[in-house]
């Protein structure tokens, strides 16, 4: 027999990343199915074929399905519901709208209207052992102080509509634990493989990058504000690998885990370690975060930089995100975050040889 896995959010480079993590572990499978935006099918054709390279048995037993979040029972046709009802057990939600900059409207519609119609639908499946969401650490908003995992509804105000939505779509999934056996996976700042640097996309401490690519001109690149806030930066591989693990095992359900970084280094810190990386030189002096703010509202300068606006905000909130019960159930696995200092190299030589890819660059608005 085997699993008989659903994912949403796919070809985006998570939900790939899982499918080869199932490979990879050798789990159990019978079939895969993946639910794609019509816009999107060509792209995730390409990605199930290299699929198919890595692991020829891959073929024939994975589907791709044309479908939408945003959409009554996913915008699915009636015999493929059914087909769906009687066989998937394992259900991963990733699909979603990550940028800090998003749209309000886009982003309700996406992440909390999405996220809704999957609970309902995940809720007719006669076999589901196991329905993993994808949140994140950041649901806790203008928070401070210590986080626990166990937390989510505490009046929190939000930096941006990309957190608000998440926190309200996490707080419908919530719900569904009642009945679901659920987990609930918040990952910290997801940086590239901790060893080959492979990202899809170059956001997070990637415009730290893109900001000294473009300054590298000046005789000196000063800090930008104090730096005291926790960098929560972790690698692609230790995410996928802590969710499938997790995803299998039993003490999983009806548990939330903030796959963050244990030991994080100050955001002063990991500035002063990607520009001696990148550049081989220290910062000298400092600039206030609220001046690079205001800066960083006029759109030509936003784009020549690289830099999101919203990013400066995480420079200054000083929240400590306790990964405990993830360290806890991880025991015995094998599975751990590596010191950011250790990824930092391969991280840093991906972005040097593929900073002119703008596919991987963010569109700044």
């Amino acid at each position: 027999m085997g699993n008989v896995y659903f994912f949403t959010g796919f070809p985006g480079f998570i939900a790939t990343q899982l499918i080869k993590e199932i490979l990879r572990q050798k789990r159990p499978l019978k079939h895969v199915y993946v639910l794609v935006l019509p816009k999107l099918v060509s792209k995730a054709q390409q990605e199930l074929e290299r699929l198919y390279e890595m692991d020829s048995q891959l073929q024939g037993r994975c589907t791709l399905i044309e479908g939408d979040i945003t959409q009554e029972h996913l915008a699915l046709a009636t015999s493929v519901v059914e087909e769906l009802q009687r066989e998937v057990t394992h259900v991963f939600h990733l699909a979603a709208i990550y940028d800090l900059a998003v749209e309000e409207r886009r982003a309700e519609l996406v992440n909390v209207g999405g996220t809704s119609h999957v609970n309902q639908w995940v809720g007719q499946l006669e076999k589901l052992e196991r329905y993993v969401y994808f949140s994140t650490a950041y649901v806790a908003g203008k928070r401070e102080g210590l986080i626990l995992e166990t937390e989510l509804e505490k009046q929190q105000s939000f930096k941006n509509h990309y957190e608000r939505t998440k926190y309200e779509a996490e707080v419908l999934v919530e719900k569904v634990k009642r009945t679901v056996p659920t987990t609930i996976i918040r990952p910290g700042i997801v940086v590239g493989h901790s060893q080959t640097g492979e990202t899809i996309k170059f956001d997070g401490p990637y415009f730290m990058m893109n900001f000294f690519d473009k300054l590298k001109f000046l005789p000196l690149i000063p800090y930008v504000g104090a730096g005291a806030a926790q960098g929560n930066f972790v690698p692609v591989d230790y995410i996928i690998q802590a969710t499938v693990y997790l995803a299998h095992e039993s003490k999983g359900v009806g548990q939330t885990y903030h796959l963050t970084d244990p030991r994080p280094y100050t955001m002063k810190e990991v500035y002063r370690f990607i520009l001696e990386e990148q550049l081989g030189r220290k910062p000298r002096g400092m600039i206030p975060v609220s001046l690079v703010k205001r800066m960083l509202r006029y759109a030509p300068l936003r784009k020549w930089a690289g830099v999101e606006q919203e990013s400066m905000d995480y420079f200054t909130c000083q929240a400590i995100y306790d990964s405990t019960q993830a360290q806890e159930d991880l025991k015995g696995s094998g599975i751990a975050c590596p010191d950011f200092k250790q990824v930092l190299t391969p991280i840093v030589q991906y972005y040097l040889e593929n900073k002119h890819d703008q596919t991987k660059q963010i569109h700044i608005h």
